[in-house]
């Protein structure tokens, strides 16, 4: 029975889909402005594995990730310009060309990190007119008020405003008037701007659409451009009804992004939002927060240029529950790849056996599914593995089974080959394992060297050697 911790209730629930068919799941995708750190990498790693994990245990699902391309204000003194023009200003390329720029290098890295591509992928400047009706709505049914500058949700109308972080109120004045750029005519610091106009620090806006909205008896129209709250939502409801199963974010969302999304689209259906909602922590840097300035807001491509296989991230990324913080170091990245290298060698070794008709190991089968039914917990998940390696078990079943396994871990494990040995490498260890015999240790450590150069590593047991490639 899979039990999900459902941030709403601040519970363990049994998980009870909508439709057992078909699970709907959607995550808040990155904002396309500048390449995506690694804690965003994390977010999408931990997302892929708990769409495998769904899959794996019997619950087919539509994944949705979105992409913010249509700039949101984050602070009230950044002089109008959202984070989308500053970089088309910075790159002199337009918004498009921006958004196609990094949603290409954003999809390249997850790709590197053997990340399922989404079954939906919606982009906000796809969704004007849905956003648009969303904001009709709200204003017919009286959620939405109209100032010299945007059209604002009243929050005060809202049924349990706070019911996802469980904060009062005035403990989210703080972030609450994110996007707002400090609009007089706001009833209340909270409420948040569903749709801004052309106007005022906005005059210069970049991406604009035009507008048409019927307010009591009469018609208001121009240029605007939506709020970034509501980007989600409509997406959500164009993408699955009123009501989906799970939503994903990260745990900053909660007081102020996922809070505003559950008053609008509530108010808007009369419905349930969402059933399960998910929540991930952040990935420090050396114990502190990932810094552009300080030069810890690393990426894919900082991974890749030190010599790291990408996979060698995502092996490290299944070492931390979905709900933990996790401290990024080069030398905890370290520690991954020498246990992935392990593990890479130990099957390679199996397949050199020439291993055939393996069984999967029903007992430890039912471990692994126990730990992805406790809230998806790939840790344990993934010490079922090293388990296997320790165990007994004939070498095909053990194969076997971690291979069944990888269809959730997402490791690769499968494409592993058996290595081709050159005869002058194989001629070369027999002479050393001759030399050891006759305790010859000068020649020995000559051929092992000669090995080495060659990237062959001997190891030696006490009847027999193994040859691996240097990885």
């Amino acid at each position: 029975m899979l039990k999900i911790y459902n941030t709403l209730t601040k519970t363990q629930e049994e998980f009870k889909p909508i439709n057992p068919k078909l699970v709907s799941f959607y995550q808040c995708g990155p904002t396309v402005y500048w390449t995506q750190h690694l804690g965003n990498m994390r977010a999408m790693v931990l997302a892929d594995l708990i769409r495998r994990s769904l899959s794996y245990l019997g619950y087919p699902v539509n994944f949705a990730r979105n992409y913010t391309d249509v700039g949101h204000m984050t602070t009230d003194d950044d002089g109008g310009e959202d984070k989308m023009t500053k970089a088309a200003k910075r790159e002199n390329l337009s918004p498009l060309e921006i958004a196609n720029k990094y949603i290409a290098q954003f999809e390249g890295d997850i790709a590197l990190l053997n990340c399922l591509p989404p079954d939906e992928k919606p982009r906000a400047t796809e969704y004007i007119t849905p956003m648009q009706e969303m904001v009709q709505a709200l204003l017919d049914k009286d959620f939405a008020y109209v100032t010299d500058l945007a059209i604002y949700f009243d929050i005060s109308k809202a049924t349990d405003y706070t019911k996802l972080s469980g904060q009062k109120l005035d403990m989210n004045q703080s972030e609450a008037g994110k996007g707002d750029v400090g609009d007089p005519g706001k009833r209340q610091a909270a409420d948040f701007a569903v749709w801004f106009f052309k106007a005022g620090t906005h005059a210069n806006a970049l991406q604009t659409w035009p507008y048409k909205f019927s307010v009591g008896e009469s018609v208001i129209e121009g240029e605007g451009f939506p709020g970034w709250h509501l980007e989600c939502s409509a997406m959500n409801y164009a993408l699955f009804g009123s009501t989906i199963d799970i939503h994903l974010g990260g745990i900053e969302h909660v007081p102020v992004h996922h809070t505003n999304e559950i008053a609008q689209s509530e108010a808007f259906t009369g419905k349930t939002f969402v059933d399960y909602w998910m929540h991930n922590e952040h990935l420090n840097v050396a114990g502190g927060k990932m810094s552009k300035s300080e030069g810890t807001a690393y990426a894919v491509a900082d991974i890749i240029a030190k010599g790291y296989d990408p996979l060698i991230l995502r092996y490290f990324f299944l070492g931390a529950h979905y709900r933990s913080k996790q401290n990024f170091t080069w030398e905890a990245l370290d520690g991954a790849k020498s246990a992935l290298d392990n593990l890479r060698a130990q099957l390679i070794d199996y397949l050199a056996d020439g291993i055939s008709n393996g069984e999967i190991d029903l007992d430890i089968k039912n471990k692994f599914i126990a730990a992805l039914e406790d809230d998806f917990n790939l840790p344990q998940a993934l010490s079922q593995v090293w388990e296997i390696l320790k165990s007994d078990l004939p070498v095909a079943n053990k194969y076997a089974t971690i291979i069944d396994f990888d269809q959730v871990l997402g490791l690769n494990l499968a494409q592993l080959k058996a290595e081709e040995i050159p005869a002058e490498i194989q001629a070369a260890a027999e002479a050393r394992w001759q030399a050891r015999q006759l305790k010859d240790w000068t020649e020995t450590d000559r051929l092992r060297l000669e090995l080495t150069a060659a990237g062959w590593q001997m190891e030696d047991g006490k009847d027999d050697y193994k040859l691996r490639k240097i990885q």
